[in-house]
């Protein structure tokens, strides 16, 4: 089994994400299985002088689920053009200590749905960006970034979740 972590940048509770994720999530690809990273809300930002042995639960959570994943998944919303708070301080965190975090050298994919005709592609070149910049192996030919209107759910469209399935199904091919 190819255990994928998904990392939602969403922290609301009907987050159109979200429910992509689980969406998908219901109809993994075999051999894969998908879980969502808890507790993103409440992890402190990234801050030096609280890192160490002493890090917070919270973060320690986080940098755990990372470690024990085969494949991160980060399913990123767009805000004001660029990553959710959220996503870029999860990157931090996992990223320590720098060169040695759980995120080295984990295939990871970056995808998501944004309102508007870009879907977020701003966001998720970002946070491409840096999760390749804090060791993550980022999977570059896999981007998705889908756009949809005030109102609809796109993870109630069989097309969408099929094609942010095929998705995960990359993901968990790549080395």
């Amino acid at each position: 089994m190819t255990k994928v972590l998904a990392l939602v940048g969403s922290l609301r509770a009907d987050s159109i994400n979200r429910k992509l994720v689980e969406a998908v999530q219901a109809q993994a690809p075999e051999g894969v299985t998908i879980e969502i990273a808890q507790g993103l809300g409440e992890i402190p930002f990234y801050n030096e002088d609280i890192d160490g042995d002493a890090a917070p639960a919270a973060a320690q959570a986080l940098r755990d689920q990372v470690a024990a994943a085969d494949r991160l998944l980060f399913v990123v919303p767009e805000y004001n053009g660029s990553t959710p708070a959220v996503v870029a301080n999860a990157i931090d965190w996992a990223s320590r200590p720098f060169g040695a975090g759980s995120i080295k050298d984990k295939p990871t994919a970056v995808v998501g749905t944004a309102v508007g005709q870009y879907g977020g592609q701003w966001s998720h070149q970002d946070t491409r960006k840096s999760a390749g910049v804090a060791g993550a192996k980022v999977v570059e030919d896999i981007e998705l970034s889908h756009a949809y209107a005030w109102g609809s759910d796109p993870s109630q469209d069989a097309e969408i979740v099929a094609k942010f399935t095929e998705a995960v199904a990359k993901l968990a091919a790549a080395n």
